[in-house]
């Protein structure tokens, strides 16, 4: 089916614009997406301008439009190169495609002749131009070292690319009331189990819709997370009650291959359908909050470490390389902020 996307500018706002003939799949399938919305002034459905969906629905902002057509031979031998490593999916393509915008940019120089002052010009006239976001700037900084460190001698100094400031954002969490009304919004024991199961075991979504029936060990109490972010396999902790929950959805829906399957036997429960549901729990809940399946993970660990559970034991359960990363949650835990006295109280 034809369809369409261009950068806009909406109420201020830089958004990505998605032209199609009016089609209730295409449809569903753009509300599934987050922050997407519907202009009526516009008549276009519209997503925020993110990398993630550049990516998805092709977007350049440069103003040249392909590399040269060695770039372009240089961008498949890095894909290949990623692929021979075992990289994921996800990560050759985020990649291939953050290299091709940059000898996009630099169609008309030789690769070998790009310098460090090269990289500096790119962040400054196209990423912060195009106003793109830090962690587009870091993927792109990941794919320029990786590409020249193993693809091309080039005359860039590996150590001096530098990469942006972190910003310091917050994970998004929820009240264990809230989690427990989105939980129960859905009387469909297979949208209940799903959510559920992010929360209770901290799951990722990929994670979720990779699990197959013979990763539930009933008898140990465990999970097997195969195969998770990292190509690392860990371990959960099953809750009785999600395995109680878990045993009735399995007889009533009788998955094949996968643990939750979508309308086709033996293939995965798709994620944007999942992210439907969460939307559509949000909402029978009378939740107003942008809430996303990742507020369920970042909740999970952030009630583990108001309960008292010891940060490292968190950081395995979330499958977290740097124990600085879990660290996260410790400034959005209310524990012992709730026991301060507001000097206002005493007025």
């Amino acid at each position: 089916m034809y369809w369409k996307a261009e950068l806009i500018t909406h109420r201020k706002e830089k958004r990505i614009a998605v032209y199609f003939e009016k089609d209730a799949a295409l449809i569903s399938r753009i509300k599934a997406l987050e922050g997407s919305r519907w202009s009526q002034t516009l008549g276009v459905w519209h997503l925020p301008d993110t990398f993630e969906n550049r990516l998805k629905f092709q977007i350049e902002a440069t103003p040249k439009n392909r590399p040269s057509p060695e770039g372009i031979r240089q961008v498949e031998k890095f894909k290949k190169w990623l692929l021979s490593r075992r990289y994921s999916n996800r990560t050759i393509n985020t990649y291939s495609e953050a290299l091709k915008s940059f000898l996009t940019f630099y169609n008309e120089k030789p690769i070998e002749a790009i310098t460090n002052d090269d990289v500096i010009r790119y962040n400054n006239e196209y990423i912060l131009q195009n106003n793109l976001s830090s962690s587009y700037q870091n993927q792109m900084v990941n794919a320029i070292k990786l590409y020249f460190a193993t693809i091309v001698e080039s005359k860039i100094e590996m150590d001096k690319i530098h990469r942006p400031k972190r910003e310091k954002v917050l994970p998004n969490v929820l009240s264990k009331e809230e989690v427990k009304l989105i939980l129960n919004a859905h009387s469909n024991i297979k949208h209940k189990a799903m959510l559920s199961l992010i929360y209770a075991c901290g799951l990722r979504c990929g994670e979720l819709l990779s699990l197959q029936p013979v990763h539930i060990d009933s008898k140990r109490n465990i999970i097997i997370i195969k195969n998770a972010k990292g190509k690392k396999d860990r371990i959960v902790p099953l809750s009785p009650k999600i395995l109680v929950m878990l045993r009735d959805y399995y007889v009533t829906f009788k998955p094949q291959t996968y643990l939750f399957e979508g309308n086709i036997k033996g293939q995965a429960y798709d994620d944007r359908s999942l992210q439907q549901v969460m939307k559509q729990a949000l909402k029978k809940a009378g939740i107003t909050k942008p809430a996303t399946l990742h507020w369920l993970r970042h909740s999970f660990a952030t009630h583990l470490l108001e309960s008292g559970t010891d940060l490292r034991y968190i950081q395995e359960l979330l499958g977290h390389n740097s124990s600085k990363t879990t660290e996260i949650y410790t400034h959005v835990s209310t524990k012992s902020i709730q026991q301060i006295k507001s000097p206002f109280d005493n007025l």
